[in-house]
């Protein structure tokens, strides 16, 4: 059972699931998904769909050796040490991070190098985290995680292990750009989508599903993965794009919407709540409805592509440039049956 490719290290985790201790068949279904984990970590990172591995890692083993004596992960994440870093040592750090742009979700504050990333993720972080509750002593999964950086936060507030899951290898080494400096934290970022997941996995005493469900061709699927993820009495948190209108209404963009070509149902809010109730969840609510805006996601120094200013209508932003109701997205919040 071993998965270790240059810096990524994924041994800690498997061996953390294979320890679990065996009061509940949770533990042995956390034991049995270790056991199968090291083929499918091995294959999704080494895909070679998703571009430069050989050099994403290249950049990762250019990182200094650096300890921080300064973490903050609850108000926002932040490493720093009380010596400042000598210009050689700075260069060198800016240098391997910026290998891996674009980078989308952040912001980072590495050593003082303040990595501003395509997405305010901070600003979505603080929509959902009060409705949450506590997070301490926590199991949480984080389904399309990206680069990890929710689950960092999640961290900060209390939770006691954080798995994210994403197929794309650039995110995973991203995420490992920080956990270089963090190598003992009990947050995982893994190559894998939630299809890769056991059936009736059961692990989870949460489960976050933030910008997912718009890109799955079957969203009651995904829900009812996502429920699958979950304990007995676990609780979802899910973030998609919606639109305004009653009980039934949803969009089906017949090509694309803000330029992204896998984009399949974009429910109103009651819709949703009712796909929520009929996949078996309790007490569905949403907590949150915010219209996106080009301060919230734009392009910045470390994400060069075209963003959120260019995929709405340049003479009318409540548009997309395809016509359709630019992007307004809502955050639900849902219990599996105890």
């Amino acid at each position: 059972m071993t998965v270790n490719l240059n810096r990524i290290n994924f041994n800690p985790l498997l061996t953390a699931l294979s320890q679990t201790p065996a009061e509940t068949k949770r533990a042995e279904r956390l034991a049995d998904w270790a056991k199968n984990l090291p083929d499918q970590l091995a294959a999704g990172l080494c895909s070679q769909r998703y571009g430069d591995l050989p050099g994403w890692l290249d950049a990762l083993n250019q990182l200094p050796e650096l300890a921080p004596d300064h973490i903050e992960l609850d108000s926002e994440v932040s490493l720093g040490m009380s010596k400042p870093l000598t210009a050689a040592i700075q260069q060198q750090l800016d240098t391997a991070l910026r290998e891996l742009i674009p980078w989308r979700k952040g912001p980072f504050n590495l050593f003082d190098i303040n990595i501003n990333t395509e997405w305010r993720s901070d600003w979505k972080w603080d929509r959902v985290r009060d409705h949450l509750g506590s997070l301490k002593g926590k199991t949480i999964l984080d389904v399309g995680c990206g680069n990890g950086y929710h689950c960092w936060r999640m961290l900060g507030a209390g939770a006691e292990r954080v798995i994210g899951i994403d197929p794309s290898p650039r995110f995973v080494v991203q995420f490992y750009m920080v956990k270089h400096f963090l190598p003992t934290a009990p947050v995982d970022v893994l190559p894998i989508g939630i299809e890769a997941l056991p059936a009736k996995l059961e692990a989870f005493d949460m489960t976050f599903s933030m910008g997912v469900l718009y890109h799955r061709r079957s969203p009651m699927d995904h829900l009812y993965e996502l429920r699958d993820t979950l304990r007995p009495g676990g609780r979802l948190v899910l973030e998609t794009l919606v639109i305004d209108g009653g009980l039934g209404e949803v969009l089906v963009p017949p090509e694309r919407y803000a330029k992204m070509n896998n984009v399949w149902f974009l429910p109103s809010v009651p819709t949703l709540l009712a796909w929520l109730s009929k996949c078996g969840f309790e007490n569905p609510r949403c907590v949150d409805v915010c219209t996106t805006t080009t301060e919230e996601q734009r392009s910045t120094d470390w994400m060069r592509f075209h963003s959120l200013p260019e995929f709405l209508d340049p003479k009318d932003s409540s548009k997309t440039v395809e016509g359709h109701p630019a992007p307004l997205r809502a955050v639900f919040i849902a219990d599996k049956k105890a």
